[in-house]
């Protein structure tokens, strides 16, 4: 064993001069020989390390084969270990039973596995580091006609794949994933455990999505201009930031950032937005509302950027840069579709917007929060007698229909028909047209344009139908439009 290891054994800066990769053979040795010695002390590095991580071809091998035995539930020792590797027809490219027999009279220390296996950990990283960082400079100098937005894009994926959270991505089997799904419906169930969805402050709509936003999901809000997406996705969005304590990101490409404070000063404070546009229509009694309303907000992680004509490649960048910058990610605003390039501008529109919606998809999975999406219709709604959009209705791709797990579009019936009587003009109705794990339908909220924000509808007041007022329940949500 010693002989092996002095063969291997140099200092780190000796390794950086020679550029051999960093590794560490007593590391990889220790986590070895505690695993000979105590199989129990699997259940230690087996969620931490994979056989890939070591950088000896033996120690690879030997790494895997005490993995098929362990999670098998058999005995690994040297001799099942070595016929393991026999079966597998690997034994002689690992040295033999003798160099088992060395590696397992090796461990200095038993009790710091954990710290000799996170060691091999590191190195792995490192290593998987260096390999990234040779593609990028490759990539770099031959870019074979890409722009600089796509090579930015592609080397800031490299090094996203390396971070431990990217394990998300590996294979899981169902025994693994019915274990974890059992325990998450038992602690819930208990109470326990934290919802694995995040309110939208809007408890119809959260009743709807089944609690609320999953992290990954791409939700879609679509409604013909002057609706109300903005304001509804603001609602969502500033409510999860109040009351979850966690950041939001808004991609505002159509309002300016000052526009984007003026409606979340106005939503907060239900102080009307025209006074906080016209600061000498405010009156007095508006003042304390407006103190009070900063103070709350500025301790709101509401994050915006209001560039316009972003390609997804950008805006990939800037939500990495915000996860990285505040950690966890309630909800990104993406406002709106529309207003995204594709990467290549010479590309027809819909393969454009197919790259923008399938890009948001995969960010919001990689980035584990919900990706709010506005998206405008076209003019066919108008012309139907019933104006409540439908899928048919999204604007120029249908690959936003396809990539979405949620699409929802926003009605007000009083904004397209203004000689509706005055108990339409607070109601909006929203249809989920497309839920990819639950079904479709409709509820109710209340719209005060005053403010730009959106409510639940009041329990209690009627619903405005067509005919005649009813109260709320008394016939099907929504009531006749």
């Amino acid at each position: 064993m010693n002989a092996r290891a002095d063969d291997y054994h140099l200092s780190e800066p000796d390794i950086a001069h020679l550029r051999v990769p960093p590794h560490s053979i007593e590391a990889e040795s220790s986590v070895l020989g505690a695993l000979l010695l105590d199989n129990a002390a699997w259940d230690r590095v087996g969620d931490l390390l994979v056989d890939s991580d070591f950088y000896r071809h033996e120690h690879k091998l030997i790494y895997a084969a005490i993995g098929a035995l362990a999670n098998a539930s058999k005995p690994a020792d040297v001799v099942t270990v070595f016929a393991q590797l026999q079966r597998m027809g690997k034994d002689t490219e690992m040295g033999g039973i003798v160099y088992l027999n060395q590696l397992a009279q090796y461990t200095p220390s038993p009790g710091n596995l954990r710290r000799y296996a996170e060691i091999v950990r590191e190195r792995s990283i490192l290593r998987k580091l260096i390999s990234a960082a040779d593609e990028i400079s490759s990539g770099a100098f031959n870019v074979q006609g890409k722009g600089v937005d796509a090579v930015l894009d592609a080397a800031m994926q490299k090094v996203m794949a390396i971070s431990p959270d990217a394990a998300a991505e590996e294979w899981e089997g169902m025994d693994a994933g019915m274990v974890q799904l059992l325990d998450r419906i038992n602690d819930a169930a208990d109470g326990t455990s934290k919802p694995d969805f995040i309110p939208t402050g809007l408890k119809e709509m959260d009743e709807r999505l089944d609690g609320g936003m999953r992290p990954g999901e791409l939700i879609v809000i679509g409604a013909r201009p002057s609706m109300g997406k903005t304001a509804l996705a603001m609602a969502i969005g500033i409510n999860v930031a109040l009351n979850e304590g966690v950041a939001v990101g808004m991609f505002s490409m159509e309002m300016p950032k000052a526009q984007v404070m003026n409606r979340a000063m106005s939503l907060v404070s239900h102080i009307h937005l025209s006074r906080i546009k016209r600061p000498e229509r405010l009156k007095d009694y508006d003042w304390p509302s407006i103190t009070k309303t900063v103070e709350t907000l500025r301790h709101v992680n509401f994050q915006v950027s209001d560039r316009s004509g972003v390609n997804i490649n950008q805006l990939r960048a800037r939500a990495r840069g915000l996860r990285r910058k505040h950690g966890k990610l309630g909800c990104l605003i993406v406002d709106y579709l529309g207003l995204m390039d594709g990467t290549d501008p010479k590309m027809p529109r819909v393969y454009q917007l197919e790259e923008v919606t399938k890009g948001l998809k995969s960010l919001a999975k990689e980035l584990g929060c919900p990706v709010l999406l506005l998206a405008q219709l076209n003019r066919k709604v108008e012309e139907r007698v019933d104006q409540m959009p439908m899928l048919s209705d999204l604007r120029d791709s249908g690959s936003v229909e396809q990539d979405a797990d949620i699409v929802m579009f926003v009605h007000r019936p009083f904004k397209s028909k203004p000689d509706l009587g005055d108990e339409w003009k607070y109601y909006a109705k929203v249809s989920i047209a497309k839920s990819r794990d639950g079904e479709p339908g409709y509820f109710d909220l209340m719209y005060v344009g005053e403010n730009t924000h959106f409510m639940d509808w009041p329990d209690g007041t009627p619903i405005p139908t067509s005919q005649v007022r009813v109260a709320r329940g008394a016939k099907p949500k929504g009531g006749d439009l």
